[in-house]
């Protein structure tokens, strides 16, 4: 796959004649301009995101096939089957060099690319099923004749065992090794005898899954392999800053500009602090009133979410001023830091209008001794967590529900938890970004205060 920057891209004959699941084994021979290279990923990582959020939540495998249905018809479908399975391989195969780069990013990048193979796979009718089990090759063959019928009774025992509705023997099993099926062997829903397993046919999906998870986990350490031998140098200036900035990609709004919901001033800023703040802005923002200081990773991290809220140039010097003063003083304050607040609202050097930091952002950053930026709930102790939950409100019952989200690193999952075990109301959308919360907040707390009389 090369990438070029803006003549049209020609369709590999290919790809085009592969199944309607590609099963990603090499890169296609196509050209691809440089603003598809970063769509087609962006288009691809809303769909995996979504599948995230919906695993974290408990969906169960129906729910999880209609989240997969949406998210792929909003953000993956074309009119042209042809464009959109070049646009389904050629992001994949982006957000594959985006992913390879760290542990962390290649252990989410390959759960969430076989959730996604699984509920797609799971939408096909059988026979498209079979076509994809032939692309990938598989020695396995249909159970026939007397070796059937002499397992009909066994099989109808597990058949029965599940619970169905109605329990019947399907017509076409697989004869596999037992340990290429392990969720059907843990669950116990496939017969075993001497070594094989049995799969039915509406089973495959485990079979497939089982070898798709196989060949991306290999392929992904291929991939780093040729990231920092050559493609990160090589492509310093073209392709290297896209491939770094798609993992912490934030896709939704940047509350650059403050909304109708996010403006305050000085006067209420510690009333709406406690009332609006998500746990990680309120942290900082107590350890700034508390100890009249912050590092630069905190400064930073709060002063752009205090800019996102509504808080004025003006005034935001002014709090910090406040501050900073009772331990620095006033002309080292005017000498240290209030070049860098002005330099925020893009009112000193190249101008930049700079936005407030999403949750991925602030969940990826590193805070060491002496900081209290981050993500409190990836980077607080469990006894610290559990403190500053329990002074936001939250009850023994919310939260249990949110540490377990915390156990198994669902991290925003567990600030949408906390949002709607304080405010008392459903977020479907999750929270992706402080700024959110804070607004969602305001509207909720707004539209239960009564309008002044007139």
């Amino acid at each position: 796959m090369e990438v070029i920057r803006s003549q049209k891209r020609t369709p590999s004959n290919d790809t085009v004649s592969n199944p309607k699941i590609p099963l990603y084994l090499t890169a296609p021979p196509m050209e691809v301009r440089l603003e598809e290279f970063e769509l087609f990923a962006v288009d691809r990582l809303r769909v995996l995101k979504g599948v995230s959020d919906g695993l974290a939540r408990g969906r169960n495998p129906k729910e999880m096939d209609d989240l997969v249905d949406t998210l792929w018809k909003e953000h993956m479908r074309d009119p042209d089957a042809s464009v959109m399975l070049n646009k389904d391989i050629i992001s994949h195969f982006v957000l594959r060099l985006v992913y390879c780069r760290s542990d962390e990013l290649k252990k989410w990048f390959l759960s969430m690319e076989t959730a996604l193979f699984r509920h797609r796979f799971r939408l096909q009718n059988f026979e498209a099923q079979r076509a994809i089990v032939g692309e990938f090759g598989l020695p396995y063959k249909a159970v026939t004749g007397a070796e059937l019928e002499g397992l009909k009774e066994r099989l109808g025992q597990v058949v029965r065992s599940l619970g169905q509705i109605s329990p019947t023997v399907e017509a076409v099993y697989y004869k596999v090794p037992f340990e290429e099926v392990p969720d059907l062997v843990a669950s116990r829903r496939v017969l075993i005898q001497k070594g094989y397993a049995f799969v039915a046919g509406s089973q495959l999906v485990s079979l497939v899954v089982t070898q798709f998870r196989s060949h991306i986990s290999k392929a992904l350490i291929l991939t780093n392999r040729k990231w920092t031998t050559t493609i990160q140098e090589r492509e310093k200036d073209r392709l290297t800053p896209i491939v770094e900035a798609l993992s912490t990609s934030y896709l939704g709004p940047d509350y650059s500009q403050s909304t109708e919901y996010a403006e305050i001033s000085l006067m209420d800023i510690d009333q709406v602090a406690k009332s609006s703040f998500p746990l990680c802005m309120r942290h900082l923002f107590e350890k700034v009133r508390e100890d009249h200081h912050l590092k630069h990773g905190g400064r930073m991290q709060l002063g752009l979410f205090l800019k996102g809220v509504g808080l004025k140039l003006d005034d935001a010097l002014a709090f910090w001023r406040a501050e900073f003063t009772k331990k620095v003083g006033s002309e080292r304050f005017d000498k240290e830091y209030a070049y860098s607040i002005r330099h925020n609202y893009g009112k000193e050097g190249k101008r930049t209008d700079y936005t407030p930091y999403a949750c991925q952002k602030i969940i990826l950053s590193a805070p060491g001794a002496g900081d209290h930026h981050g993500c409190p709930y990836r980077h607080f102790s469990e006894d610290n967590l559990r403190a500053a939950l329990g002074r936001m409100g939250l009850s023994s019952r919310g939260m249990e529900g949110v540490m377990d989200q915390v156990r198994n690193k669902h991290y925003q999952l567990a600030c949408t938890m906390t949002f709607e075990a304080v405010y008392g109301t459903s977020c479907d959308a999750g929270i992706n970004h402080p700024n959110q919360y804070f607004e969602e907040s305001q509207k909720i707390l707004k539209s239960k205060t009564p309008p002044a009389p007139v």
